[in-house]
């Protein structure tokens, strides 16, 4: 068969085809990216579903327009509002099928075959992919403990002049970074100055540890004048209540929206009005500051329990900055006393051992740092996150 020749430009999920790897029994895995069923508010969301059915069964069941169940809109508004964006209204977002197609719909209408595109240096690695499906240029801007390096991503927004930018501000994937409050406001201000869109993606912003990070860059646009004509803000339910229900959304200018939102018609028509109406009425019922509790509560646990293992096991062979919040640890080797020094080879070492996690390479859209890798705490008790980072170390010692 003849396929597209945009085929061309992508490659397999390196994680998805790691994951062939982990059927080895007694397997510990810090490789996935996902949520911890046992976190799901199981209850919760039966009661919801059982809402939807009894008081508008017709709507919840049926076709329903493309930019969103008119409810769910409303509540996800609402949501946001609670954390700062105080202007956002309802017909200001679409309701999509996860973030994941908020990217997608991203890469339609904004991005030509050859249009450079600015991401960090490391980012979330299906970006990577659906941007250069597009064909896009991909541009990488360091990033360090705080998040993205404003002064080289403005250096490079001049050069190159991009499409658009995309970033995760908050307890990025990989890099577990936040991006401070001072660099956030630079980051509105160069979309403006440059009249470059900037694509907020914030999946991880309600997985905090400790104290809250700073407001979103949708919630400062209202300080930075003309800022929010350059901003797109997806958000996603899938981290924090269920990635099964596949219910996302993003907030763009009226035109961005509006052709993302003819582009999702000949893509879906529409997310499943059974999820979106689901979402709604737990939203609804409140329930959310409970749930949002509790997983932070186990995952701060999770997160400290493999800080120290890792500080006790690994030591100086590995250098990463311990998570504030969201299911990220992201080290480097530091080929300290001789030690390993690659991700990769790495990597298959520790699943020799019986634990897994993801080399760092591919996270990076340009000049992969090889020594670097990803572990994901989210899935593993305590206990299994020491037994699984000891198993590491004999590893990386072997």
């Amino acid at each position: 068969m003849q396929f597209a020749d945009r085929l061309n430009n992508v490659e397999t999920s390196a994680i998805r085809e790691l994951f062939k790897l982990l059927g080895k029994p007694g397997i510990i895995s810090f490789a996935g990216g996902f949520p911890d069923s046992a976190m799901f508010d199981v209850e919760g969301i039966k009661k919801a579903s059982n809402a939807a059915l009894t008081q508008e069964p017709g709507a919840a069941l049926q076709y329903g327009a493309t930019e969103g169940y008119q409810p769910l809109r409303e509540q996800l508004t609402a949501f946001m509002q609670s954390k700062g964006a105080l202007d956002v209204a309802p017909g200001q977002l679409i309701v999509t099928t996860g973030s994941q197609q908020a990217l997608d719909l991203l890469g339609k209408t904004m991005i030509s075959p050859g249009d450079k595109v600015i991401v960090e240096g490391p980012t979330f690695l299906a970006t990577i992919q659906c941007f250069r499906l597009y064909g896009a240029e991909l541009i990488s801007a360091p990033v360090d403990a705080h998040g993205v390096d404003t002064d080289q991503l403005e250096a490079l927004i001049a050069e190159h002049q991009p499409k658009l930018v995309y970033l995760i501000p908050t307890f990025g994937n990989p890099s577990g970074a936040m991006l401070s409050l001072e660099r956030r406001k630079k980051v509105l201000d160069l979309a403006v100055k440059y009249q470059t869109l900037v694509v907020e993606d914030d999946p991880y912003g309600d997985l905090y540890f400790a104290d809250a990070p700073p407001p979103s860059m949708l919630a400062l646009s209202s300080q930075i004048s003309g800022s929010r004509d350059w901003l797109a803000h997806c958000g996603s339910l899938s981290k924090v209540l269920s990635p099964g229900l596949r219910v996302g959304w993003m907030v763009a200018p009226t035109e961005l929206l509006a052709r993302a939102t003819m582009c999702k018609q000949f893509s879906d028509a529409h997310t499943s009005t059974f999820a979106q109406a689901t979402a709604a009425q737990y939203l609804k019922a409140g329930r959310m500051p409970a749930t949002l509790a509790n997983v932070r509560k186990v995952y701060a646990e999770r997160a400290a329990a493999m800080g120290d293992a890792l500080r006790k096991e690994l030591g100086d062979a590995i250098d990463f900055v311990q998570p504030q919040g969201g299911l990220f640890v992201w080290a480097r080797l530091t080929g300290v006393n001789g030690a390993l020094q690659d991700g990769a080879t790495f990597a298959k070492r520790a699943i020799d051992h019986g634990v897994a996690f993801v080399p760092g390479a591919p996270f990076f859209a340009s000049n992969p740092d090889l020594a670097t890798f990803r572990l994901s705490f989210a899935t593993a008790d305590v206990e299994k996150i020491r037994e699984g980072v000891a198993r590491l170390g004999a590893a990386l010692w072997a």
